[in-house]
């Protein structure tokens, strides 16, 4: 982020009894969650007002229509606080992040919803060429298969980041824009959507401008919902991750052993993006844990937690295809364990129905 530069205040000239009642009215419309100054109509703002005007020409929207739309949004000051990086960043825990979604409770909901939706699991499977296991992690993980999805109203929390959060600004106008695109092919009034505090949205956490480029009606009903239906999603986050490269029955990461003395961190500078030839890593030094060379070009992932060693992995094509879903190893890393323990947790299911 980079910082905005700093201005002198200018000296007020009201008097400072004014400014102390403005102050308190302030306070107290804070505590009383009442609007603010802050949270006036952004459809009374230049700045809205023009890119009002730009949607409009761009799309053939009426501009009152978007200054009617516009209107309902008030600022919220949570989303800046919750989007804002903090000024000072712990470090990073592998362990910590990865017990936040590999928990018994995740697990036994994944397999729940594998069997609640094992036909069109298998038919988006078929059909997009990802494994079931895949998409029910990226589910579990986004919103533990749609128990939490946000409650943040999405026109409020896009039109906060696109015109109060200059580092990001940039972003939120084209979803804010992409908001008025999707509503309007939905039939939907725009302030009807709520999601996350970043605008995401449903089952998935797609944002406006991902429904719209990636969305499917899986369940064949004529419409796209996130928000109650988890089959629109299952064949959504498919094609997603088919779209952005996925390939079928290739690997997704392995653990990867480094001999001593290897350039740990000039092999991860590399780029999250596989680029290292499998004769270029064992040349290296890098093999799998248990000495095989690579499987194919892959990128050499680092997982650290303070006060235990590092864990090193290698990621294939299809790891790099889920960070960019979310463009985190973290991330990335925890949905391909998740994924791999609902696989299993698969099979056993399977080995005592067989036995029965």
């Amino acid at each position: 982020m980079t910082p905005s530069t700093a201005v002198a205040p200018r000296r007020s000239t009201a008097p400072l009894r004014l400014r102390r009642g403005t102050a308190l009215l302030a306070a107290a419309a804070l505590l009383l969650g009442l609007p603010t100054v802050g949270s006036a109509s952004y459809a009374e703002r230049e700045d809205a007002r023009s890119f009002v005007a730009e949607v409009a020409a761009r799309h053939g929207f009426e501009p009152a229509e978007l200054d009617r739309a516009l209107a309902q949004a008030r600022h919220d000051p949570t989303v800046i606080r919750l989007i804002t990086p903090p000024t000072r960043k712990g470090a990073r825990s592998w362990q910590n992040y990865r017990a936040r979604f590999l928990d018994r409770t995740r697990i036994d909901a994944g397999r729940a919803f594998w069997r609640a939706y094992a036909d069109e699991l298998a038919r988006a499977s078929a059909r997009f060429g990802v494994p079931p296991e895949i998409i029910v992690a990226i589910i579990g993980v986004e919103t533990l298969y749609g128990r939490n999805t946000g409650n943040f109203e999405t026109l409020s929390a896009l039109a906060t980041l696109a015109f109060d959060y200059p580092p990001r600004a940039e972003l939120f106008r084209r979803e804010l824009e992409a908001l008025f695109l999707l509503a309007r092919e939905q039939g939907r009034d725009p302030a009807s959507y709520s999601g996350s505090f970043a605008g995401a949205l449903g089952y998935p956490q797609f944002l406006p401008s991902s429904v719209r480029a990636y969305a499917v009606d899986f369940d064949g009903d004529g419409r796209i919902d996130f928000d109650s239906d988890a089959i629109d999603a299952i064949g959504s986050v498919a094609n997603y991750l088919r779209t952005h490269g996925w390939q079928t029955n290739a690997p997704v990461a392995e653990r990867a052993r480094l001999a001593p003395g290897t350039d740990a961190a000039a092999l991860v500078a590399a780029g999250i993006e596989p680029s290292l030839d499998p004769g270029v890593l064992e040349r290296k030094g890098v093999t799998t844990l248990d000495g095989r060379t690579a499987a194919e070009t892959a990128t050499v992932v680092d997982l650290e937690t303070p006060g235990a060693d590092t864990e090193f992995w290698l990621g294939y094509r299809n790891f790099y295809v889920i960070t960019r879903y979310n463009r985190s190893s973290f991330y990335a890393m925890s949905v391909f364990e998740l994924a791999e323990a609902l696989r299993l947790g698969q099979l056993v299911d399977e080995m005592r129905a067989s036995r029965q």
